[in-house]
C-alpha cells in the first residue's frame, strides 16, 4: 500500500491507496494545528496498517507541516517519505516557467492531465483561485486568484458590519440586504471573474481548451459559468499516482 498526500494552506488530504491504485480510505484534516499527538491519534483512528506501506508521497505548500508529517512518518515506515519536487518529473511533464516558482498541488494536477493530444486549464478552488494551463505535455503557468472561502472572510474580518455568510447560488443579481447583496457580489463576481479568464487564456494562447474544475467551491460553480467544465476531485491524488512511478 502507499500513503499519498496533498497538503494545502487550509487542509491536507492524505489517501491510502492499494498497489493497483485503488483509492481505499480518505483522510481528511487541517494543516496547520497538526502535531505529533494528533498524528497519532489520527493514524491509528484509521487504523493505518505502517508495516504494509511501500511508498510515501506528498505535494506540500506548507513545509512545516510536510516535516512534521516526514518525521513522524519516519518512525513508522520503512520508505522514505518523498515529496513531489524531490524527484525529477522531467520524464512526465516540461515546465516552462520557474521550478521554484510553482506549487508542488499545481505541477501534481497538471501532471495529472497531461498527455501528448489535449490541452487543459485546471481551475483550483482552494485558498487561493488559481487555473494552471496544460498544453499537452506542458505546463506553461497560470493565474493565481484570490480564493472565494478567504476573500469572504477577510470582507468579515475587515467590515464591521458584514457578517460571517455561507456563499450560495443566488438567481438575482441585486440583493435586498447585506446577506443577499455579499452573496450575489461574490457569486456573479467571481463567475465571471472565471469566464474572463478562461477567455483570456484562449484568446493569448490561440487554443481551445478542456477546462477541469476542483476543489471546495468547484460544485457551486460547475454550472454557473458559460464555460463547459468537468469536475475531478481526485485530480491531485491521480497526479501523485502518476509520479509513484518514479520511485524506486
Amino acid at each position: 500500500m502507499y500513503i499519498l498526500g496533498d497538503i494545502g494552506n487550509t487542509e491536507t488530504k492524505m489517501c491510502i491507496v492499494s498497489k493497483k491504485n485503488k483509492i481505499l480510505k480518505k483522510i481528511t484534516f487541517l494543516s496547520k494545528s497538526l502535531n505529533h499527538n494528533k498524528l497519532s491519534i489520527l493514524f491509528k483512528k484509521n487504523k493505518i496498517k505502517f508495516n504494509k506501506i511501500e511508498k510515501v508521497l506528498f505535494c506540500s505548500v506548507v513545509p512545516n507541516t510536510f516535516f512534521l508529517i516526514k518525521k513522524f512518518l519516519s518512525k513508522k515506515t520503512k520508505p522514505k517519505c518523498y515529496e513531489v519536487k524531490n524527484l525529477n518529473l522531467k520524464s512526465l511533464i516540461k515546465i516552462k516557467v520557474d521550478y521554484n516558482q510553482v506549487g508542488s498541488d499545481r505541477i501534481t494536477n497538471a501532471i495529472s492531465l497531461s498527455n501528448n493530444k489535449n490541452n487543459f486549464i485546471i481551475l483550483d478552488f482552494g485558498t487561493a483561485t488559481t487555473f494552471d494551463v496544460v498544453i499537452k505535455n506542458t505546463y506553461y503557468g497560470g493565474i493565481i486568484a484570490p480564493g472565494v472561502r478567504l476573500s469572504l472572510n477577510t470582507l468579515s474580518d475587515k467590515a464591521t458590519l458584514i457578517p460571517k455568510i455561507d456563499l450560495k447560488k443566488i438567481n438575482k443579481v441585486i440583493g435586498n440586504n447585506t446577506i443577499s447583496a455579499v452573496r450575489s457580489g461574490f457569486f456573479w463576481g467571481y463567475s465571471g471573474l472565471i469566464d474572463n479568464i478562461i477567455n483570456l487564456i484562449k484568446k493569448e494562447t490561440r487554443k481551445s481548451f478542456k477546462v477541469i474544475i476542483t476543489g471546495g467551491f468547484s460544485k457551486l460553480f460547475k454550472n454557473t459559468i458559460k464555460t463547459k467544465t468537468n469536475l475531478n476531485q481526485d485530480i491531485t491524488i491521480n497526479g501523485l499516482i502518476k509520479i509513484l512511478k518514479l520511485i524506486k
